[in-house]
Protein backbone atom coordinates (compact mmCIF):
# COMPACT_ATOMS: atom_id res chain seq x y z
CA UNK A 1 0.00 0.00 0.00
CA UNK A 2 2.85 2.36 0.88
CA UNK A 3 4.53 1.60 -2.47
CA UNK A 4 1.28 2.34 -4.32
CA UNK A 5 0.94 5.72 -2.56
CA UNK A 6 4.51 6.60 -3.54
CA UNK A 7 3.82 5.63 -7.16
CA UNK A 8 0.63 7.71 -7.25
CA UNK A 9 2.38 10.69 -5.71
CA UNK A 10 5.20 10.42 -8.24
CA UNK A 11 2.71 10.16 -11.11
CA UNK A 12 0.91 13.29 -9.89
CA UNK A 13 4.23 15.11 -9.67
CA UNK A 14 5.12 14.15 -13.25
CA UNK A 15 1.71 15.32 -14.48
CA UNK A 16 2.15 18.71 -12.83
CA UNK A 17 5.65 19.00 -14.20
CA UNK A 18 4.88 17.98 -17.76
CA UNK A 19 1.38 19.38 -18.31
CA UNK A 20 2.47 23.05 -18.52
CA UNK A 21 4.87 22.05 -21.30
CA UNK A 22 2.13 20.39 -23.32
CA UNK A 23 -0.22 23.28 -22.63
CA UNK A 24 2.38 25.71 -23.91
CA UNK A 25 3.04 23.54 -26.96
CA UNK A 26 -0.66 23.21 -27.67
CA UNK A 27 -1.26 26.94 -27.37
CA UNK A 28 1.62 27.52 -29.80
CA UNK A 29 -0.41 25.64 -32.42
CA UNK A 30 -3.35 28.04 -32.08
CA UNK A 31 -3.59 31.24 -34.11
CA UNK A 32 -6.20 33.79 -35.10
CA UNK A 33 -5.45 34.59 -38.75
CA UNK A 34 -2.74 34.55 -41.42
CA UNK A 35 -0.75 37.33 -42.98
CA UNK A 36 -0.31 36.58 -46.68
CA UNK A 37 2.75 38.57 -47.74
CA UNK A 38 3.92 39.39 -51.25
CA UNK A 39 7.09 41.32 -52.03
CA UNK A 40 8.21 43.40 -55.00
CA UNK A 41 11.55 42.02 -56.31
CA UNK A 42 12.63 45.39 -57.67
CA UNK A 43 12.62 46.81 -54.15
CA UNK A 44 14.28 43.74 -52.65
CA UNK A 45 17.17 44.07 -55.11
CA UNK A 46 17.37 47.87 -55.18
CA UNK A 47 19.10 48.19 -51.81
CA UNK A 48 22.64 48.39 -50.53
CA UNK A 49 22.47 44.66 -49.80
CA UNK A 50 21.33 43.90 -53.37
CA UNK A 51 20.15 40.38 -54.31
CA UNK A 52 21.00 37.19 -56.18
CA UNK A 53 18.77 35.60 -58.77
CA UNK A 54 17.84 31.95 -58.20
CA UNK A 55 19.74 29.25 -60.04
CA UNK A 56 16.69 28.84 -62.29
CA UNK A 57 17.19 32.36 -63.65
CA UNK A 58 15.83 35.86 -63.12
CA UNK A 59 12.21 35.78 -61.91
CA UNK A 60 9.49 37.55 -63.85
CA UNK A 61 8.81 41.19 -63.01
CA UNK A 62 5.94 40.34 -60.69
CA UNK A 63 5.21 40.32 -56.99
CA UNK A 64 6.55 37.14 -55.43
CA UNK A 65 5.33 35.31 -52.37
CA UNK A 66 7.23 35.93 -49.15
CA UNK A 67 5.09 33.77 -46.92
CA UNK A 68 1.88 32.77 -45.19
CA UNK A 69 2.29 33.58 -41.50
CA UNK A 70 0.01 32.56 -38.62
CA UNK A 71 -0.61 35.46 -36.24
CA UNK A 72 -2.48 36.40 -33.07
CA UNK A 73 -4.89 39.30 -32.73
CA UNK A 74 -2.54 40.68 -30.08
CA UNK A 75 0.06 41.32 -32.75
CA UNK A 76 2.33 38.52 -31.54
CA UNK A 77 2.92 35.37 -33.58
CA UNK A 78 3.93 31.75 -33.01
CA UNK A 79 7.08 30.39 -34.65
CA UNK A 80 8.98 27.12 -35.04
CA UNK A 81 6.12 25.21 -33.49
CA UNK A 82 7.02 21.62 -34.37
CA UNK A 83 10.66 20.51 -34.53
CA UNK A 84 9.40 17.01 -35.34
CA UNK A 85 7.96 18.19 -38.65
CA UNK A 86 10.93 19.18 -40.83
CA UNK A 87 10.62 20.42 -44.38
CA UNK A 88 10.56 17.56 -46.89
CA UNK A 89 10.93 18.64 -50.51
CA UNK A 90 9.67 15.26 -51.73
CA UNK A 91 6.17 16.03 -50.39
CA UNK A 92 5.79 19.03 -52.72
CA UNK A 93 7.43 17.71 -55.90
CA UNK A 94 4.28 18.50 -57.87
CA UNK A 95 4.44 22.14 -56.76
CA UNK A 96 8.11 22.89 -57.47
CA UNK A 97 7.57 24.56 -60.85
CA UNK A 98 4.88 26.81 -59.39
CA UNK A 99 7.00 27.61 -56.34
CA UNK A 100 9.98 28.56 -58.48
CA UNK A 101 7.74 30.88 -60.49
CA UNK A 102 5.56 32.38 -57.75
CA UNK A 103 7.74 32.01 -54.63
CA UNK A 104 11.29 32.66 -55.88
CA UNK A 105 14.28 33.25 -53.65
CA UNK A 106 16.36 36.40 -54.09
CA UNK A 107 18.81 35.89 -51.24
CA UNK A 108 22.52 35.37 -51.76
CA UNK A 109 24.18 33.13 -52.67
CA UNK A 110 21.97 31.90 -55.52
CA UNK A 111 19.99 28.76 -54.77
CA UNK A 112 17.09 26.71 -56.10
CA UNK A 113 14.64 28.00 -53.48
CA UNK A 114 14.49 24.98 -51.20
CA UNK A 115 16.30 26.73 -48.35
CA UNK A 116 13.80 29.60 -48.52
CA UNK A 117 10.79 27.27 -48.54
CA UNK A 118 12.32 25.21 -45.73
CA UNK A 119 12.64 28.33 -43.59
CA UNK A 120 9.06 29.38 -44.28
CA UNK A 121 7.64 25.94 -43.48
CA UNK A 122 9.63 25.35 -40.31
CA UNK A 123 9.20 28.86 -38.87
CA UNK A 124 5.62 29.57 -39.97
CA UNK A 125 4.02 26.55 -41.60
CA UNK A 126 4.51 24.26 -38.62
CA UNK A 127 2.39 26.65 -36.56
CA UNK A 128 -0.64 25.96 -38.77
CA UNK A 129 -0.40 22.16 -38.80
CA UNK A 130 -3.74 21.92 -37.02
CA UNK A 131 -5.21 23.12 -40.34
CA UNK A 132 -2.62 22.48 -43.07
CA UNK A 133 -0.02 19.78 -43.59
CA UNK A 134 3.10 20.70 -45.56
CA UNK A 135 1.66 20.12 -49.01
CA UNK A 136 -1.59 21.90 -48.16
CA UNK A 137 0.35 24.85 -46.71
CA UNK A 138 2.25 25.50 -49.93
CA UNK A 139 -0.76 24.77 -52.12
CA UNK A 140 -2.94 27.19 -50.16
CA UNK A 141 -0.31 29.91 -50.45
CA UNK A 142 -0.01 29.42 -54.20
CA UNK A 143 -3.82 29.56 -54.50
CA UNK A 144 -3.86 32.89 -52.67
CA UNK A 145 -1.28 34.27 -55.08
CA UNK A 146 -3.57 33.37 -57.99
CA UNK A 147 -6.46 35.07 -56.23
CA UNK A 148 -4.58 38.32 -55.51
CA UNK A 149 -2.76 39.55 -58.62
CA UNK A 150 -1.22 42.67 -57.12
CA UNK A 151 0.69 43.78 -60.20
CA UNK A 152 -2.45 43.68 -62.33
CA UNK A 153 -4.45 45.48 -59.66
CA UNK A 154 -1.92 48.29 -59.43
CA UNK A 155 -1.42 48.53 -63.19
CA UNK A 156 -5.18 48.88 -63.65
CA UNK A 157 -5.06 51.82 -61.23
CA UNK A 158 -2.21 53.47 -63.16
CA UNK A 159 0.38 52.51 -60.56
CA UNK A 160 3.29 50.99 -62.46
CA UNK A 161 6.83 49.84 -61.58
CA UNK A 162 8.39 52.65 -63.60
CA UNK A 163 10.47 54.33 -60.93
CA UNK A 164 7.75 56.87 -60.30
CA UNK A 165 6.39 57.95 -56.93
CA UNK A 166 2.90 57.12 -55.74
CA UNK A 167 0.98 57.87 -52.57
CA UNK A 168 0.55 55.05 -50.11
CA UNK A 169 -3.14 55.89 -49.89
CA UNK A 170 -3.57 55.41 -53.65
CA UNK A 171 -1.88 51.99 -53.45
CA UNK A 172 -4.09 50.94 -50.54
CA UNK A 173 -7.21 52.26 -52.24
CA UNK A 174 -6.46 50.35 -55.46
CA UNK A 175 -5.99 47.07 -53.61
CA UNK A 176 -9.03 47.66 -51.42
CA UNK A 177 -11.20 48.44 -54.44
CA UNK A 178 -10.09 45.24 -56.21
CA UNK A 179 -10.21 42.84 -53.25
CA UNK A 180 -12.67 44.44 -50.84
CA UNK A 181 -10.10 44.43 -48.05
CA UNK A 182 -7.52 46.83 -46.66
CA UNK A 183 -3.85 45.91 -47.11
CA UNK A 184 -0.86 46.95 -45.07
CA UNK A 185 2.07 48.39 -47.01
CA UNK A 186 5.69 47.87 -45.95
CA UNK A 187 8.48 50.02 -47.35
CA UNK A 188 12.23 49.66 -47.53
CA UNK A 189 14.92 52.08 -48.73
CA UNK A 190 17.25 52.12 -51.71
CA UNK A 191 20.91 53.16 -51.59
CA UNK A 192 19.89 56.81 -51.82
CA UNK A 193 17.56 56.32 -48.83
CA UNK A 194 14.42 56.72 -50.92
CA UNK A 195 11.38 54.87 -49.61
CA UNK A 196 10.14 52.08 -51.87
CA UNK A 197 7.05 49.90 -52.11
CA UNK A 198 8.41 46.64 -50.72
CA UNK A 199 5.77 44.27 -49.32
CA UNK A 200 1.99 44.03 -49.26
CA UNK A 201 0.23 42.23 -46.40
CA UNK A 202 -3.29 40.85 -46.75
CA UNK A 203 -5.10 39.02 -43.95
CA UNK A 204 -6.61 35.58 -44.42
CA UNK A 205 -8.85 33.44 -42.21
CA UNK A 206 -7.56 30.35 -40.42
CA UNK A 207 -8.61 28.09 -43.29
CA UNK A 208 -6.07 29.94 -45.46
CA UNK A 209 -8.84 30.46 -48.01
CA UNK A 210 -10.75 33.69 -47.47
CA UNK A 211 -9.52 37.25 -47.21
CA UNK A 212 -10.59 39.11 -44.07
CA UNK A 213 -10.06 42.57 -42.63
CA UNK A 214 -6.85 42.57 -40.63
CA UNK A 215 -7.46 42.32 -36.86
CA UNK A 216 -4.13 44.11 -36.36
CA UNK A 217 -1.48 45.57 -38.62
CA UNK A 218 2.29 45.21 -38.21
CA UNK A 219 4.22 48.15 -36.81
CA UNK A 220 5.99 50.74 -38.90
CA UNK A 221 4.88 53.11 -41.63
CA UNK A 222 5.97 54.50 -44.98
CA UNK A 223 6.40 58.04 -46.24
CA UNK A 224 3.39 59.63 -47.91
CA UNK A 225 5.00 59.19 -51.34
CA UNK A 226 6.94 56.04 -52.19
CA UNK A 227 8.81 54.79 -55.23
CA UNK A 228 7.70 51.79 -57.27
CA UNK A 229 11.03 50.77 -58.85
CA UNK A 230 11.37 48.59 -61.95
CA UNK A 231 12.80 45.07 -61.88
Amino acid sequence: MKTLKIQLAFSSFLFLLVSPFFAAFSSAQDFDFFYFVQQWPGSYCDTRKSCCYPTTGKPEADFGIHGLWPNYKSGAYPSNCDPDSPYQASTINDLIDSLQSEWPTLSCPSSDGNQFWEHEWEKHGTCSESVLDQHAYFQATLDLKKKINLLQILNDAGIKPDGGYYSVSSIKDAINKATGFTPWIECNVDEARNRQLYQVYMCVDTSATNLIECPVFPRGKCSDQIEFPPF
